[in-house]
Order: C-alpha cells, then structure tokens, then sequence
C-alpha cells in the first residue's frame, strides 16, 4: 500500500467507526421514542445473534465418542448459568472458561 492508500483507509475507517457510534444517537435522541419496528429489531435481534453464534461455533465440531462434549458440557453450562443468575455476562464468560479448561486440560 502507498502512503495515500494507507491514509485514505485509516480515515475510512475513522469515519466508518464514527457513524456507527453517532448516527443512532442522532437518529434516535433520548427523549424521542423509536420507531415500532426499531423496538421490535431491539427484542428480536440479541437472540437471533446468539443463535448465530452458536451456529458458528458449533459448525466444525465433530460429534461423536467424546468429540464435541467439551462444546455439549459447555453450552449445558452456560444455559444453566443463564437460567440460574439472568447475567449474559456472566453466562458467557463462565462457559467460555470452563470451554477453555475442558479443551485445555481434558480433551487435549
């Protein structure tokens, strides 16, 4: 890449970051309440993503014998934490370690 090149995609970039982060708060101000359908994309959209997550992560994983149980035992977890503490947070990172442990020092 040339020096132009180079500055023409950091400022690209700059410029995407920056609408992504504004346009919505200009869009949408506080106290104007958001269109029905942006609502709706609002309830809709955090589940349809972790469905897509799971699918991702699940589509290389070979199950058979003990192949894809650190994946099973992990996302058992993580629907038990979920459903116990109501922390996405929480849910996430306590079934991203224990994955990491399990592949780590179990089914290595």
């Amino acid at each position: 890449m040339t020096v132009l090149q180079q500055v023409i995609t950091i400022l690209a970039v700059i410029i995407g970051t920056m609408l992504t982060r504004f346009l919505p708060f200009l869009l949408f101000p506080e106290g104007k309440t958001p269109p029905r359908f942006i609502a709706w994309l609002g309830t809709v959209l955090p589940c349809a993503v972790i469905g897509f997550l799971v699918v991702y992560g699940l589509k290389d994983a070979v199950f058979s014998r003990f192949h894809g149980l650190p994946e099973l035992l992990s996302i058992l977890f993580t629907v038990f934490l979920h459903r116990w503490r109501r922390n996405t947070l929480l849910s996430v990172g306590g079934g991203t370690i224990l994955y990491m442990y399990l592949v780590q020092t179990w089914f290595h």
